[in-house]
């Protein structure tokens, strides 16, 4: 079916739950302070909403960095880096970025292949061949997660024998010794062993210690001076970080110990620098052509199916621009890092709290949406689609509509007798609150927008196509 069709169909179940004349009316419950919503990306559009969704989230630090047309346009941080003496989020603060390492890890690693020191379609048995499949499986497979090892890491807490320092790779070859979790290939799942593997991999290919490997290649040259592998906690300049304790207060984080976190967590960075690192990357600075797409292409599986990972990126192809995005979490930090090549344009953010990600994702979407908002659709003459849609809201609710700003089988379709009964629905429901603004694509040539809102406490969608004259052909709302 299509999204016409279905809107319809929802559209008859919003209408008769919301105009029951007949029934005492359902006592609502007041209505919930409205999320902060991004009007633009203008820096006083984006320090209001950060600055409201860092509250509404009761998030302790952030740290936020936005990039456009290869433009930092964007750089602040906010609330506390250390709690304790209110030291307060600098800009250039440093935060563990967790996971986002791998993305460094395997560039190293494509460098090395570059130079033929090693190649991803070596088996682990050339380095390794003790671990468990070792013929079976290669550094492409370790690299894009799909190799089957077990990850040390899948639970959101230290434990108490990660509290404790100890060698790498020791950590990678109890856990890559042990059974896999699947046939290699056969599906993708998330292991931080691969990439403990995969840079002990590199440290030996390369004849230099990782760590030095990092600075000699990637953060000298690329001028990352606010960016450090494996730095003890609480030096100058360095946030804390912090665990929530249920809903009350956050106590510093436990840290993992030495040894744990290396090539597969262990950079501590801030916003600026990781925005330098992405535009060096997207401009051809780091990799060959060859060594990005391998960075940037999803694996195939052995069923047929692609697994939405490259090496170090996860891979958002489906909607208006490629998004290339990878998270992190260490103990008392989480970050997000994510790149649309086509516009040179990217957003970072950090936080120095366990699970933070409600916060960052909230963050990371709303940017992401104004850096990709358009890319396929058509021009369209007039306002904004938001402004459109909730000004139709609004003249629907009064029964009443300005057939001028509507194409004529949309006209058609707007009886008196519908208009009616939608007009009496959304009296009867309440206020719109809560406007989240959601992507806008192309169909038929039409512009095609949804904003996801509240009326009252009905939780519900608008779905509006426009042509280039700016001539409303369709307007629905339903429940959601």
């Amino acid at each position: 079916m299509t999204t016409c069709r279905a809107a319809l169909l929802t559209l008859a179940l919003l209408t008769s739950a919301c105009g029951r004349a007949s029934e005492a009316p359902t006592p609502v419950e007041p209505a919930q302070p409205a999320a902060p919503v991004l009007a633009s990306l203008s820096v006083a559009d984006l320090d209001a909403f950060i600055s409201a969704t860092v509250a509404a989230q009761h998030a302790i630090g952030v740290n936020v960095g936005v990039m456009k047309d290869g433009q930092m346009i964007f750089a602040k941080g906010y609330g506390l880096a250390r709690v304790a003496d209110k030291t307060p989020v600098a800009t250039e603060t440093l935060f563990a970025i967790g996971s986002v390492t791998k993305q460094f890890t395997c560039a190293v690693a494509l460098q090395l292949e570059q130079e033929k020191e090693l190649s991803f379609a070596d088996t682990v048995a050339r380095y390794e061949p003790g671990l468990t499949r070792a013929r079976d499986i290669t550094l492409a497979d370790i690299g894009g997660m799909v190799s089957g090892y077990r990850d040390y890491y899948p639970l959101d807490f230290v434990d108490r024998p990660m509290a404790a320092p100890r060698p790498s790779v020791d950590i990678v070859r109890e856990f890559a010794s042990r059974p896999l979790d699947f046939e290699p290939r056969a599906r993708y799942s998330y292991s931080n062993t691969g990439y403990l593997l995969l840079g002990a991999i590199a440290e030996r290919a390369g004849r230099e210690p990782f760590a030095a490997q990092l600075e000699r290649r990637l953060f000298a040259p690329l001028g990352l001076t606010h960016t450090r592998y494996e730095p003890a906690r609480g030096g100058p300049g360095m946030a804390e970080g912090y665990t929530p304790l249920g809903l009350g207060d956050a106590e510093p984080a436990v840290p993992e110990g030495t040894g744990w976190i290396g090539a597969a967590g262990g950079i501590w960075s801030t916003p600026g620098d990781l925005l330098a690192w992405d535009l060096a990357l997207m401009d051809g600075k780091v990799l060959s052509p060859a060594s990005w797409a391998t960075m940037t292409t999803p694996r195939r599986l052995s069923d047929g199916r692609t697994s939405g990972y490259g090496c170090g990126q996860s891979i958002r192809d489906r909607g208006p621009a490629l998004v290339l995005q990878h998270g992190g979490a260490v103990s008392g930090f989480g970050a997000r890092n994510a790149m649309v090549p086509s516009s040179r344009s990217a957003v970072v953010v950090m936080a120095n709290a366990d699970w933070a990600g409600g916060v960052l994702d909230t963050i990371e979407s709303a940017v992401l949406a104004k850096l990709t908002p358009v890319a396929d659709a058509p021009s369209v003459s007039g306002p904004p689609a938001r402004d459109v849609a909730l000004d139709l809201l609004a003249q629907i609710r009064t029964g009443e509509v300005n057939r001028a700003l509507l194409g004529d089988e949309y006209s058609a379709f707007l009886t008196p007798a519908r208009l009616a009964v939608m007009a009496k629905s959304l009296a009867d429901a309440g206020e719109v609150h809560d406007v989240q603004p959601g992507a806008i694509r192309e169909r038929g040539g039409m512009e095609v927008s949804m904003l996801a809102l509240t009326v009252g406490d009905t939780p519900a969608s608008t779905l509006m196509y426009r042509t280039p004259d700016g001539k409303v052909q369709e307007f629905l709302f339903s429940r959601r």
